[in-house]
């Protein structure tokens, strides 16, 4: 087992992002009910072993879609803003229910790229979601789509789990995707394309092998992972890519198996 793996096992402070592909089934873009609560019931347990979990979760956009039965998602910015603070309360009531069905109790925080560039700014989100965690809750985090624009957005939650790690002093980041994590080739495409186990350091050959968006519903593909491993190695935080849909990954990722995608932190590898 690595080093970096290996200090998975003892990591207190943990970001979980998870992505739209990951909670909403593919065929229908409806809110795939029995992943999110594996995974909600996965999150609690680790949380009461003792680890600091802060969750950061998409999905808000696609659960407006589900909520109004729109199929395809708007390319204007109203629409997209509407939609994602009428599908915000949507997941944040199903969250709220399943947490507290395993005893735990949440906070919602919306951030936007002026809460990561902006130090007094910074300073008061990283002071609030402290305070979330010393109540013994779990902050769930996204960004504020429903205000944001170009100008102030961070445009994915790649990055935006990123900057929450940085910001809060995560020892790891774990990245939920529909996919099992960085290969030398498209395995959609090719049979042959190799997983591969940990990358050390980001150059070109990595940046390479990183694709776009993945799914109708997602924003975010391969290479905005590479950017947040960029921007969370860079900061001190380990970070994995590991399947989402497989029940149990994230219990097996922090205790150290070999699956998915391993960045060390700088130290770590």
């Amino acid at each position: 087992m690595s080093k970096a793996r290996d200090s998975l096992k003892s990591a207190r402070r943990i970001v979980v992002k998870v992505g739209t592909s990951t909670l909403a089934h593919a065929d229908t873009g409806k809110l795939n009910l029995y992943r999110i609560e594996h995974l909600i019931r996965e999150i609690a347990d680790l949380h009461n072993a003792g680890k600091e979990i802060i969750f950061v979760s998409s999905g808000a956009i696609a659960a407006g879609m589900n909520k109004l039965g729109v199929k395809v998602k708007p390319q204007t910015i109203p629409e997209n803003q509407a939609l994602a603070a009428i599908g915000q309360g949507v997941l944040m009531h199903i969250y709220e229910k399943f947490f507290a069905e395993y005893g735990q109790t949440i906070g919602q925080l919306l951030l936007t790229k002026d809460n990561a560039s902006d130090a007094h700014a910074r300073e008061n989100s990283r002071n609030s979601l402290q305070a979330i965690l010393d109540m013994g809750a779990i902050p769930v985090v996204n960004e504020n789509d429903a205000v944001a624009v170009d100008e102030i957005k961070i445009g994915d939650n790649d990055n935006l789990s990123a900057i929450v790690g940085a910001m809060t002093d995560a020892e790891v980041l774990i990245i939920l995707s529909d996919i099992d994590g960085l290969y030398d080739g498209n395995p959609k495409l090719d049979s042959s394309a190799r997983l591969i186990d940990e990358v050390t350091e980001i150059d070109a050959e990595i940046e390479r092998m990183a694709g776009g968006a993945g799914t109708k519903l997602g924003t975010g593909g391969m290479f905005t992972k590479i950017q947040a491993a960029k921007l969370a190695t860079a900061n001190g935080v380990t970070m994995l890519i590991v399947n989402g849909a497989t029940v149990g990954n994230l219990r097996r990722a922090l205790s150290g198996e070999h699956i998915g995608t391993i960045f060390p932190r700088r130290d770590a590898s």
